[in-house]
């Protein structure tokens, strides 16, 4: 048995039954024994970032690798965006990077490179494999550092000779062992924590943002009064009806800053500490406060679902009634159509158990407000702030939860990043709804512009944010890679497209022209501070409302 074929046998009997492709000449030989292995399912992508992107997704809704099938360095190069977001998310991914065979790299022919130095920037496993009978157990040992926990990206490079020689044979993993839970002396402490004095949060993040954990956590809040936060991009959060209301950490650091404000005790549950995104003038990069202490439930190596329902039960709060978020749905929306008039119409008409794709930084604002009572839904979203994530990842999520609607939201310029997505969506036949606010801008960079303290940007500042000359015909596009595309002017012809994109299955794209303004972004920026405001003296409370108003 030759090494390809041998190492997909051990892939699918680990688990692993979904590959993300985009081959060349030397990955032929795994190519060639996909038709002896069928239970893997090869998806093909028309480019390397929508591969890593769309198993990213994947493993955020499976709770399982998928594996990525790249050609040499520059194709793993060309999915290191994607491969950036999965390793902050923290998910098991699996790249299988093609080389050339071992007696031909001495050559340095045209596409020779240092894969394991391009690897290393997002893998915390990397191995290039020197013999067809070491592959399948080079390929155990990627799986066993991907899984985790944590999860995260192991690349494991094939070269083509290593690929096609014989005297290959399947491995069989062995059973992994059940993550520990948080120590007795750290529950104690904790529960010593919470019962004290002084002003307490838990900032939830990773495996803590799911229902089992986020039921135990609002038990503590129950009974202890401590405040529950969510980390600002969450790899995966249920939320919605029957759920915990979790406020989300801002973007902005100085809206962060107000929410934390006056913390004396935050609490991490694989979570890290909040910082700024970016540094900025007169600002400091720490998020907390001075004067807060920080603690850890668990390391990420434990069981963190596990060491919370044991803080609950030694706090005592066991039989404490959480605080659910009620069912309650958005209005339907009318009047003059805005991005905000879309969060408002997705919060009205969200199907149950949704998966919501997030990457609208600076349209999709207004979402968590309007949705917070709709039927129980899964939020993805941006993790490592590398933009051309949000279709890939539906494309993952999709294929991942077959009989579960995908939505994906997405700015102009970041949906031109990965538009490639779309051909995938059409050829699975994904039922995944994308939206697309075409505002013919980079428009939070106009507001990143004055945030980092540079003068007000001229003519030729401007045309860096710009996207209106020539304007981008998304339609034109989705149509193009076999996409039923529709565009929306207007509340009502949005709202008529997304009745039918949710009641038709297959792929949509649904193109939102929405008006570009600076008060309108400011606006949006309101959310954040519904519950932070009230901790704030009413003066400098009015003082914000005045500064983000229109």
């Amino acid at each position: 048995m030759n090494g390809a074929h041998a190492l997909l046998k051990t892939l699918v009997d680990a688990g692993v039954d979904t590959c993300f492709t985009n081959p060349g000449t030397s990955e032929m030989h795994f190519v060639a024994a996909l038709d002896r292995t069928p239970q893997m399912r090869a998806v093909l992508t028309l480019f390397e970032g929508v591969a890593t992107g769309a198993a990213d997704g994947y493993a955020r809704m499976a709770d399982k690798p998928a594996a990525t099938l790249l050609h040499l360095g520059c194709g793993l190069g060309n999915g290191l965006a994607n491969l950036h977001n999965a390793r902050k998310a923290r998910v098991p991914l699996l790249n299988i990077v093609g080389d050339h065979a071992t007696r031909h790299v001495q050559h340095d022919a045209p596409l020779q490179s240092d894969i394991e130095t391009v690897a290393r920037n997002v893998s915390l496993w990397v191995r290039t494999s020197a013999s067809s009978p070491a592959l399948c157990q080079d390929a155990l040992d990627a799986l066993a550092a991907c899984k985790g926990p944590p999860g995260a990206v192991a690349t494991l490079i094939l070269p083509a000779d290593v690929s096609w020689g014989e005297g290959a044979q399947p491995l069989a993993a062995a059973p992994a062992a059940a993550p520990p839970l948080a120590s007795t002396d750290a529950l104690e402490r904790l529960a010593r924590v919470l019962q004290g004095p002084g002003r307490k949060a838990l900032l939830l993040g990773g495996r803590a943002l799911r229902q089992t954990a986020l039921l135990a956590a609002a038990r503590l809040a129950a009974h202890t009064g401590v405040q529950l936060f969510a980390e600002t991009f969450p790899t995966r959060m249920q939320r919605g009806a029957g759920l915990p209301a979790v406020e989300r950490i801002a973007y902005l650091a100085e809206l962060a800053a107000v929410q934390l404000r006056g913390l004396d005790h935050l609490v991490l549950i694989d979570a890290k500490e909040p910082v700024s995104f970016f540094a900025y003038p007169g600002q400091a990069s720490r998020l907390v406060p001075e004067g807060c202490t920080l603690h850890t439930l668990c390391s990420a190596e434990q069981d963190v679902a596990g060491s919370l329902e044991q803080l609950v039960q030694t706090v005592g709060a066991a039989q404490a009634t959480p605080a659910l978020q009620p069912a309650r749905r958005a209005p339907r929306p009318s009047g003059k159509f805005s991005a905000d008039k879309v969060c408002k119409a997705l919060g009205h008409l969200l199907p149950e158990r949704a998966i919501v794709v997030d990457e609208a930084q600076t349209s999709g604002l207004l979402l968590p407000l309007y949705s917070a009572g709709a039927p129980a839904h899964d939020l993805l979203t941006l993790t490592g702030g590398a933009i051309g994530q949000g279709m890939p990842c539906a494309v993952g999520a999709a294929l991942a939860c077959p009989d579960r609607p995908v939505i994906s939201l997405n700015g102009d310029g970041s949906a031109m990043y990965t538009l490639q997505a779309l051909w995938t969506m059409a050829r699975e036949r994904l039922h995944v709804i994308n939206i697309v606010f075409n505002n013919r801008s980079y428009a939070i960079l106009n507001l990143e512009l004055q945030r980092v303290g540079a003068e007000a940007g001229g003519r030729a500042a401007q045309q860096q944010f710009d996207l209106s000359q020539p304007p981008l015909d998304f339609v034109a596009l989705g149509q193009g890679m076999g996409v039923p595309s529709r565009r929306a002017r207007s509340t009502e012809e949005f709202l008529d497209a997304l009745e039918h994109a949710l009641r038709t299955p297959g792929p949509h794209l649904i193109e939102a022209v929405v008006p570009r303004s600076v008060s309108g972004l400011k606006l949006r920026l309101l959310p954040y501070l519904l519950h932070s405001l009230r901790h704030l003296p009413r003066p400098m409370a009015l003082g914000i409302k005045r500064a983000v108003a229109p």
